[in-house]
């Protein structure tokens, strides 16, 4: 697929959002990189830590979940935006057929309860996770850097497509980032956070 027009993408308080259609999107998801879906308050944050803001500028690109972002966009630029959601961008990926395929994806969980919960709605969806394919995060500093080299190595081993963190913002980007410049392979590293836990019943 050839790299689409960058009409397709705005820089945004230092960050490349696409504001393209949602085909286009997961078009682009296919060809790997560090997705980031950051929210208002994540994006509020950006000044307080170095590494954070370091791992959102640094992202491939991010995506326009912040309805908040978009309005005052549209008030301040006078140019629409299409928001796309976390949540509204989950739901497509997961009917993509890259991504159900056996091994396709790594998903990793903020605790055991949300982990069961979630393994339990994707089976209902017909995405079965091996044990090996679902990891529960261990509590990562809330500030600095981030490094995981057990995930790592998990990764290196199973080498999956898509890596989905379902983590908190302001952790899973500096979590992504640590992965995308670590892991030898370029899989789609996905900051979709609790949107997983939305669908699974974990959060109203």
């Amino acid at each position: 697929m050839a790299p689409l027009a960058e009409e397709n993408f705005r820089r945004i308080l230092g960050i490349r959002f696409y504001v393209g259609p949602l085909d286009g999107l997961l078009a682009l998801t296919q060809q790997g990189g560090l997705i980031a879906v950051p929210s208002a308050p994540v994006l509020t944050r950006l000044p307080e830590d170095s590494a954070h803001r370091e791992a959102v500028e640094g992202c491939d690109f991010a995506i326009t979940d912040s309805g908040f972002m978009v309005l005052l966009w549209r008030l301040m630029e006078g140019g629409r935006i299409e928001r796309i959601s976390g949540l509204r961008f989950l739901i497509a990926l997961l009917a993509t057929p890259d991504f159900r395929k056996e091994g396709g994806s790594f998903w990793v969980m903020p605790n055991v309860e949300d982990a069961a919960a979630n393994q339990r709605w994707l089976a209902g969806e017909g995405i079965h996770l091996a044990n090996t394919e679902s990891y529960c995060a261990p509590q990562y500093a809330p500030s600095g850097s981030i490094g995981d080299p057990a995930l790592l190595a998990r990764l290196e081993q199973k080498r999956p497509g898509y890596i989905v963190l379902c983590l908190g913002g302001g952790v899973q980007e500096r979590l992504g980032y640590y992965l995308r410049t670590h892991l030898s392979y370029r899989p789609a590293i996905i900051c979709t956070g609790a949107a997983i836990a939305f669908l699974s019943g974990r959060q109203a």
